[in-house]
């Protein structure tokens, strides 16, 4: 006796006129079980890009409970627009012995016709969600042209008030005080050729002036300095953005001093707007800029003339990095090396803002030296606390580990076919690489966290070989060593303390 039941499912995106409703749908899937008792689900809300839906998961979950006989859909992209997904769901009903049927397109998968048929009504449900994103790509690249405000919150030192261009209705920005004020402020400051960011957060900060109610960062002063919406933008400014290969959508004659800008990610480029100005659309908006052009290009340049620091790079002075902070404040203590060659901590917010008394003299060598004392001390105590105790080995660390080593090795496959790679290749693969990145750093936190409550008396022997020819060892060698061992050290020239992990 077969006590599967069937499943009607239903797939709505946003209410539409031209879009079936929910309610319809499974009016339609009701006709083709002439009565038969079924279970509904429904998702109202949510695209069919992708298969993360919460009455979705459920059904799918059912299925392989064993609950379900039969999936019964309106039409076969109610389930997916994708090729990918919709595959890997006929592998699961083939797997579960599950019949899908289509209300309007009439499927039966039980047949090879059948199975080649939905084949190629997927490829083409396919194409139409491509198609969809086209056309929304060139109405917004569209409105970008013509001066719209692109949905978003208004940038510091504007609101946002109702206009009309072209008779459609968008958003224009007006200048708002004391803010705008602040922004006045912060670019003539910085387009003094002897101040820096530092000059600018502890000056705001001795006079009280907040941005969006935060503490200011360099980041933040970077990223305000950058933006054209709040340069009055004349042939000057023409000029400097036609010159480093940016779209210019207006006419020279456009650029009459008065109005800001709007700065367009490129279609047809891959560099962020941040790095490079090349393919990037600057178009001239209806606000009013709040700054000169000769100031903000004073800025402009003076940051194009800093230093660029790599945002992710890898520790090469010291195997503490990362692990000491300042004990009065928090803050990580960076490494500087002195004239006479010495090398020292010293507190990053000390340095940045003075809003810091700072850690004091901590020179780099005796500073590891003591906590190389300190790791020798503590693995000792630990090896005693530890004599005689069997350990089992950690399966599930294991598996993270393994897991960690193919995360790793597939980013050095991705990164070694960028070599003279296509557009379209290397757009997918920094994708890729991005999400493979944020699962690397997942896994290693667990993996660390782990660690904490797991180091076995083989590990710990390990680590103590490391120990004993510590001059021997090499830098990345150390650097593990110490994650192993330590969480964080907070350190003055009077004061250490370490949170160990063991």
């Amino acid at each position: 006796m077969n006590t599967r039941a069937k499943a009607i499912y239903g797939r709505q995106s946003v209410d539409k006129q031209d879009s079936i409703s929910i309610e319809s749908q499974i009016e339609f899937c009701q006709y083709e079980l002439k009565g038969e008792s079924h279970r509904t689900y429904t998702d109202k809300g949510f695209s069919g890009k992708n298969t993360d839906r919460p009455k979705f998961q459920e059904l799918i979950r059912d299925i392989e409970q064993g609950l379900i006989s039969t999936v019964i859909v309106y039409k076969l992209d109610r389930i997916s627009r994708s090729i990918i997904d919709f595959a890997r769901m006929m592998e699961l009903f083939q797997r579960y012995n599950v019949e899908f049927i289509s209300a309007t397109e009439k499927f039966d998968t039980s047949t090879p016709m059948g199975r080649a048929m939905l084949n190629i009504c997927i490829v083409f449900a396919q194409l139409e969600r491509e198609t969809i994103q086209k056309r929304v790509q060139d109405a917004f690249h569209s409105r970008c042209k013509k001066g719209f405000h692109m949905s978003g919150t208004a940038p510091y030192g504007y609101t946002l008030e109702p206009t009309v261009i072209d008779g459609i209705r968008t958003k224009r920005m007006v200048a708002s005080q004391p803010a705008a004020n602040h922004i006045k402020l912060m670019y003539e400051m910085y387009a003094r050729p002897d101040t820096s960011f530092g000059d600018i957060i502890r000056y705001f900060q001795e006079q009280g002036i907040a941005v969006n109610d935060i503490e200011l960062s360099r980041s933040q002063i970077s990223y305000m300095l950058k933006k054209p919406i709040y340069a009055q933008a004349d042939l000057e400014i023409y000029e400097f953005f036609k010159s480093h290969g940016a779209e210019v959508v207006n006419d020279v004659g456009d650029f009459a001093g008065t109005n800001g800008c709007y700065f367009y990610t490129g279609r047809d480029t891959n560099d962020p707007k941040k790095v490079s100005l090349r393919g990037h659309t600057l178009v001239i908006a209806p606000h009013e800029g709040l700054v000169s052009a000769e100031i903000w290009l004073a800025c402009r340049k003076k940051l194009m003339n800093n230093a660029a620091f790599p945002a992710h790079h890898k520790a090469k002075n010291t195997w503490l990095a990362g692990k000491v902070k300042c004990g009065k404040c928090g803050a990580g203590l960076m490494y500087l090396t002195s004239q006479t060659s010495r090398a020292y901590f010293r507190c990053r917010r000390r340095a940045d803002t003075h809003t810091c008394q700072g850690c004091g003299t901590l020179r780099v060598q005796e500073f590891e030296q003591l906590v190389y004392e300190a790791m020798v001390n503590k693995l000792n105590e630990f090896q005693v606390l530890t004599a005689g105790q069997s350990t089992k080995a950690n399966p599930k660390l294991t598996q993270y580990q393994v897991q960690l080593a193919n995360v790793e090795a597939e980013i050095e496959k991705l990164l070694d076919s960028l070599t003279g790679a296509t557009p379209i290749l290397v757009s997918y693969a920094n994708s890729r690489i991005e999400e493979l990145d944020e699962k690397r750093q997942t896994l290693t936190k667990t993996i660390s966290d782990m660690r904490t409550s797991t180091l076995s008396p083989e590990h710990a022997m390990s680590i103590s070989g490391y120990l004993e020819r510590w001059q021997d060892v090499s830098f990345d060698d150390r650097r593990a060593v110490v994650d192993d061992l330590i969480s964080v050290i907070s350190a003055t020239n009077e004061n250490v303390i370490i949170e160990w992990r063991v």
